[in-house]
């Protein structure tokens, strides 16, 4: 009897071990369950929520500060008469590279889904010096509805050079690409100055710009974080050249440097914070910039600067530019020189890179589509199109991930004539038909 009942117990035990094996599993499939659910509500950012409260509003207040005419020709006097794009293009000494010269390290930071529908690496020099990085893109569709510059067409990319010392001694240049010809763009770099002293000198423009927007005559580019500035305004029509050839940037003996550079363009103003520099819970520092030509007039469209992967939503919001001749290019402003966001919404993306607005035909409003940086700032990234109600990405790959963006991705650029969306990833330059974007997104 002992026999039958030692039997007994482990029968007993055997079943005991199989409920308590099968509810485990269930308990794990259940947690994978709530796991990934929680995942999907971490990785969705939701639908926006517009800011309408005048303490969110207030601290979007832009002032304008405008370098005096005097200062500028006093510089123009001393360097020689400014030049335009057209003479940039016309000495371009550099060629991009279609996708397929590139290497496959290039095109594997292109985006995944959906594909590029064209593009180009940079020139094996520029390629080969990683002190210089590519954020920003804007195009002469921005700048005219013909989307012609003159009777070129026109990519500009922006670049920043992380410098010895840390935040406030980056500089700037400017890609001025000739792409008349898709088969073989051609390009000049242009380094971004600040005049000082009057207009008797410059200084390169010591930031990381992460934004820029070519808008008619003007080109507004963001500026570092923690600054007061905003946002600073070139002059396309004020490209002036260099006479000498040093390491220094400025005046030099025997005339004007910029770091070997030919040519530099002066800053003819800024926009700064009315509540003084940008910070997490004062006026928002901007991360990334891009045009809006389907509102009325025309408008600004900026994001704010976050942490990838982290937890603190984001300000996305607009300018109205002037549409006052006299101050073509420039925002819109009150007597006092103020400018003030006629729109505003906070979003749950974080480590944003690049934004753009867009209506859709036949939709009530438009779209915000925003790139965000991967979790840990390097690697693909996503593209989600937000509204009031919804957010939608792409989904890619054996997992069905999100992060099908592409890799330390730059701003967006949007070009009605030819329907294409223009970015860059940290390695190269691509476009992607809007219609294909828009499928890709569910």
């Amino acid at each position: 009897m002992r026999h039958r009942g030692r039997h007994r117990r482990r029968r007993r035990g055997t079943a005991l071990r199989a409920v308590l094996a099968g509810t485990a599993l269930a308990l794990t499939a259940a947690a994978t369950m709530i796991s990934a659910s929680q995942a999907e509500v971490a990785e969705n950012p939701g639908a926006l929520k517009p800011l309408t409260a005048p303490s969110d509003t207030a601290r979007l207040r832009l002032q304008e500060h405008l370098v005096p005419a005097r200062d500028l020709k006093r510089l123009a006097a001393s360097m020689g008469r400014p030049v335009g794009v057209s003479a940039v293009l016309a000495s371009a000494d550099r060629s991009l590279r279609r996708a397929a010269d590139c290497t496959a390290d290039d095109r594997e930071s292109l985006p995944v889904s959906p594909p590029a529908g064209r593009a180009y690496c940079w020139d094996r020099a520029d390629a080969a010096d990683t002190s210089w990085r590519p954020h920003s893109v804007t195009t002469s569709a921005d700048a005219a509805d013909d989307g012609v510059r003159g009777t070129h067409r026109v990519i500009l990319t922006g670049w920043t050079r992380a410098a010895a010392g840390g935040p406030g001694r980056e500089l700037a240049r400017v890609a001025f690409v000739d792409a008349d010809d898709p088969a073989r763009p051609v390009y000049r770099w242009v380094l971004l100055v600040v005049p000082v002293d009057g207009g008797r000198d410059y200084r390169g423009l010591s930031s990381a710009m992460s934004g820029m927007v070519w808008y008619q005559d003007k080109l507004l580019v963001t500026t570092r974080t923690g600054s007061s500035e905003a946002l600073y305004v070139y002059d396309l029509d004020r490209i002036q050249r260099t006479t000498a050839d040093a390491p220094a940037i400025g005046r030099v003996p025997g005339g004007w440097s910029a770091d070997g550079y030919r040519y530099v363009m002066p800053a003819v103003g800024s926009y700064r914070f009315a509540d003084g520099r940008c910070t997490a819970s004062g006026p928002p520092c901007p991360a990334t910039l891009s045009l809006d030509s389907g509102t009325a007039p025309d408008s600004l469209v900026a994001a704010e600067r976050t942490a990838p992967g982290g937890d603190r939503s984001a300000r996305l919001w607009r300018y109205a530019f002037d549409g006052d001749p006299a101050r073509r290019g420039l925002l819109a402003t009150d007597s006092a020189g103020r400018a003030d966001a006629v729109e505003a919404y906070r979003t749950r993306v974080s480590g944003i890179s690049g934004v753009l607005s867009h209506r859709r035909p036949g939709a009530g409003s438009p779209s915000w589509y925003v790139g965000r940086a991967s979790g840990t700032g390097d690697g693909h990234g996503g593209l989600w199109r937000q509204d009031s109600a919804h957010a939608r990405a792409a989904r890619c790959g054996a997992d069905s991930s999100r992060h099908c963006w592409a890799e330390s991705s730059g701003s967006l650029s949007y070009s009605a004539r030819t329907d294409e969306v223009w970015s860059l990833s940290d390695r190269m330059l691509f476009a992607v038909p809007l219609t294909a974007l828009d499928r890709s997104l569910r």
